[in-house]
Formats: structure tokens, sequence, C-alpha cells
């Protein structure tokens, strides 16, 4: 019987781009199955044509939504009405939310409380709200970069808009935390559980959103200390080596003095003796 977790990947057409449906599919590979591959739009319209050859080569099923009111999105109303029918049948273990659109916040929340994992995929334009509701978020600029990059055999690169110096303090003051509150007695703990506890307080981490492909190396360029275990095959960091304090100067020895007393030569005042 397989193990792998089953998703249900339903995507909004109306705020999404074709070109990202590859990286979805081949980042939502790393957490499980897709058994469900739907997409929402308004596919009467010319400008879904672009999508045509993509959906028949991922197999994604394109259901159609009408406009039926301008300025009303029917398709946000489709596809959380499918997604509460899937909730029912039991028939998966989480859902992946492709979406920069907050109006799915409350969507995520509730398959969530019915014990689901969510996965979110958009733009850096998302609001927070939508970001803070899944268990994960995926920045799709992160992962078309972080693909090309991968299929030409180079090191990823984050977008500029992710990865800023205000988060990378944000995730070293929180590593901080988490070592201060979890590490051994020798001050250190293993890297899977700083992942871990990472991805539960910010559902936006990712490594990749600050140009590396691996957390050993994300830890090492925050500065941290990663710590040879006997005995173990994981990997433990600890925090920064203190620096050793600046050795004090001696104080310099004065030169011996030329001349007796007063400073004059003689070793006494007035020369030698008098006749």
């Amino acid at each position: 019987m397989s193990t792998e977790k089953r998703f249900a990947v339903l995507i909004d057409a109306d705020n999404i781009s074709y070109r990202y449906i590859k990286y979805i599919l081949t980042e939502l590979a790393r957490d499980g199955i897709a058994t469900y591959k739907r997409i929402y739009g308004d596919w009467t319209r010319p400008e879904m044509n672009t999508w045509k050859q993509v959906l028949l080569e991922s197999s994604i099923i394109p259901m159609q939504q009408y406009a039926y009111t301008n300025g009303k999105n029917s398709t946000d109303s489709a596809l959380i009405i499918d997604a509460m029918d899937i909730l029912y049948t039991g028939s998966v273990d989480g859902f992946c939310l492709v979406s920069s659109d907050s109006d799915f916040t409350r969507l995520a929340a509730r398959l969530r409380e019915a014990g689901k994992e969510v996965i979110g995929m958009g733009e850096g334009k998302t609001p927070a709200p939508f970001r803070n509701a899944c268990n994960k978020f995926r920045y799709l600029e992160v992962l078309e970069q972080a693909g090309q990059a991968t299929a030409e055999g180079e090191a990823p690169t984050a977008p500029a808009i992710h990865g800023s110096d205000k988060q990378l303090d944000t995730i070293r003051e929180a590593v901080v935390s988490i070592l201060n509150d979890n590490s051994d007695e020798e001050g250190k703990i293993s890297l899977s559980h700083v992942g871990t506890a990472l991805a539960n307080r910010y559902p936006d981490f990712d490594v990749r959103n600050f140009g590396h492909n691996k957390l050993s190396r994300f830890m090492t360029s925050l500065g941290f200390r990663q710590v040879q275990t006997a005995g173990s095959r994981g990997i433990y960091i600890a925090l920064p080596a203190p620096k050793a304090a600046p050795k004090a100067e001696k104080p310099k020895k004065k030169p011996p003095s030329q001349g007796g007393k007063n400073g004059k030569p003689g070793g006494k005042s007035g020369g030698g003796k008098k006749k």
C-alpha cells in the first residue's frame, strides 16, 4: 500500500500564469501525488487559449465557470465548492491551492481545521493572511527561477522581492531562540528540527527565497556552526563560536636612565673630588 500523501490541486486561472504549471506540479511531487488536478476559469475568453497545450500535457481538467455578473468572481466560488466536496469524500490527505488571491484564506483555514495539509502557491503579491493560513506557502517566482537554474545546472537565485535583510535578521533571531529552547547539553540541535520549527513559525519559509538550495548551507551563511556528532549521520548546528577577546598589550618598558641623580652625568652632582 502506498504511503504517499494524496493531494487535490486546485488552480485559480484568473490570476496565475500558465508558465508556472510545470513548476507547481514538480514542487508538489516533493510532498505527495496529485489525485485531483483541476483549474478554474472562464475558458470562453480568447486570452485563455494559451492554457490549452499546457493543460493537455499536464492532464489538468479545466472547470468552466462563466462570469455571470461583472465585478463578481464566480471562479472563486466554484473552486471553494469543489474543495469542500472533495474534503467530504475523504479521498485526499491534503490540498494544494494555487492562487494569489486572499479570498481563499478562509478556505485554507477550514481545510486545516478538518485535519488536512494545505500547501499554498502564489506570486509575491499574495497577501499575508492567505500565506499564513496554509501549512506551507511557496512563491511561484522562486519555483520558476529555481527550476530554470536546476535545468541549467546552476545554483538557484532568489528574486529581489524575497529574502530581504530584514527577513534574514528575523530568521536568524528565530534560530537563536530555537537553539536556546531546544538544544542539548552541548548546545547543539539537529538541522531537521530547526527546519521543522521554522516551517511551523513561517509557512512561507523556504531557503530558495534566499538563493540557497540546502538548509545546511543557509544556516552556515547565517553564521551558525555545523557540529559533527559521533555515531550519527544527521547534521547538527550550534550557535556561532564566541569571538576571542583581544589580547591586552603589555606595557612598554622604559629605557634605563643614562645619567646619575637629577639626570646629570658622573653619578654625583658637581663632578669629581675637589683638590
